[in-house]
């Protein structure tokens, strides 16, 4: 029998991360704009900005997104497993994908925004309706600024490594600050999706079935 569960502490909890992730995005983006900003005749430490120790910094803000990462995943695995309960047919993948699916390469840039947008429609009023116009606005633009923030920040870390002189680490900054600002985005925008979405699941369990608290 499928039972449907409560996604709402799970997604106080990701709300309340990718927040930090968002201040740890703001804090190492300045310090790659003081660098950018720099004229070459001023001392820089590298290592610092202000009293933050940017290597500590960097392993903290590294940490909390993989913790980021596996709450979302356990929400969206939740959430995932709510969708079966109501309409278990438009569900075209098993819910291991909604854990699995992030971590298949290539294939993660579009399994889960796939799988999302089926727990989307499953968790309206009407799941079998034709999507509303703009209805996954939000999604899209969430997906969309996570991939190319993904795509951005790999870019830079890769220019970093081969950087030879100090035009190769100017324009490795500037990638590096549009990675945080492209993060900062998406991290807004996935706090959007997770309390629609959890609220849409929230409100059709009330109506309908009793959430398992």
């Amino acid at each position: 029998m499928l039972t449907l569960r409560n996604p709402n502490g799970l997604s106080h909890a990701v709300v309340a991360l990718l927040a930090g992730n968002i201040l740890f995005d703001v804090l190492l983006g300045l310090a790659d704009v003081r660098d950018l900003a720099a004229d070459g005749t001023e001392s820089v430490d590298p290592t610092r900005f202000g009293p933050l120790d940017l290597n500590l910094a960097y392993s903290m803000s590294f940490t909390l997104y993989v913790a980021t990462g596996t709450v979302f995943i356990v929400w969206f695995y939740r959430l995932r497993k709510n969708a079966e309960v109501w309409a278990s047919d438009l569900q075209t993948r098993k819910p291991g994908y909604a854990v699995g699916g992030w971590f298949i390469p290539i294939a993660n840039f579009w399994i889960p925004r796939a799988i999302a947008v089926e727990i989307w429609r499953a968790s309206r009023p009407a799941p079998y309706a034709a999507d509303g116009r703009r209805e996954l606005t939000l999604l899209n633009c969430w997906w969309t600024c996570w991939i190319v923030g993904t795509l951005v920040n790999w870019a830079s870390g890769q220019m970093y490594e081969t950087a030879g002189t100090t035009g190769d680490y100017h324009a490795a900054s500037q990638w590096s600050l549009a990675g945080f600002a492209l993060d900062i985005v998406a991290a807004v925008l996935a706090i959007l999706f997770v309390r629609r979405l959890t609220s849409m699941q929230h409100a059709k369990a009330n109506g309908m079935i009793p959430a398992a608290q």
